[in-house]
């Protein structure tokens, strides 16, 4: 007489490992547009203005001019929108205060022309105007605008008491006064750099062997 064979039971070292560890979302990063390419890649007049805003403004390449051509297109499409609503309408009066307010917090607006229209006369050239490296060159930091990128990018730039290594940073009216040297760099209040320490050795040195 035949028996029936008995389940299948997996031992210890063939059960899956289920894990108690709770996920965490350290590394969730926001994978949002940042630019646009151009619709005609190959149209002559844009290709030279985009050089020439290219090295007025040391940008590394023209992505950061789509980038911020980008950001102008969502500012301006936030102003249409609202224009559309009746002036009393509540979504117009919060949401217009409130981006006309931002405008105003980083210079791309005067106090005389707070209103939704001026937001659709804005340039490309306002914006690139509000960059930490236009700023530092402008305000004679550096000695060139490629410059002002190295400085920045080498971590000599802060801002108030916050140091900051992206060229691109807008700086907003209440924080232009503040952009100086950082506490560390050899420009401000830190000790010399590699090559200065160098110099000053190989100096010390020759003069103890003339003594």
């Amino acid at each position: 007489r035949s028996h029936p064979t008995p389940p299948f039971v997996p031992s210890a070292s063939f059960r899956p490992k289920t894990s108690t560890k709770m996920p965490t979302n350290a590394m969730l990063r926001n994978y949002r547009k940042t630019n646009k390419t151009p619709r005609r890649p190959f149209e002559k007049e844009r290709l030279d203005a985009e050089l020439k805003l290219v090295g007025e403004y040391g940008l590394r390449c023209k992505r950061e001019i789509w980038r911020v051509q980008y950001a102008l297109a969502k500012l301006r499409k936030a102003a249409r929108t609202l224009l559309t609503l009746d002036p009393k309408d509540p979504k117009r009066i919060f949401e217009g205060a409130a981006l006309l307010r931002r405008m105003s917090r980083y210079g791309l607006l005067a106090d005389d022309e707070l209103d939704l229209d001026s937001i659709l006369q804005l340039t490309t050239q306002k914006l690139l105007e509000r960059r930490l490296q236009t700023k530092v060159y402008k305000q004679g930091l550096a000695k060139s605008i490629h410059h002002a990128r190295v400085l920045i990018r080498q971590r000599h730039i802060r801002v108030g008491s916050q140091l900051v290594n992206v060229p691109s940073f807008n700086v907003r009216t209440a924080s232009e006064k503040h952009i100086d040297f950082s506490v560390g760099s050899p420009y401000g209040q830190g000790r010399p750099g590699r090559v200065a320490r160098k110099r000053a050795a190989s100096r010390a040195a020759a003069g103890e062997d003339e003594e």
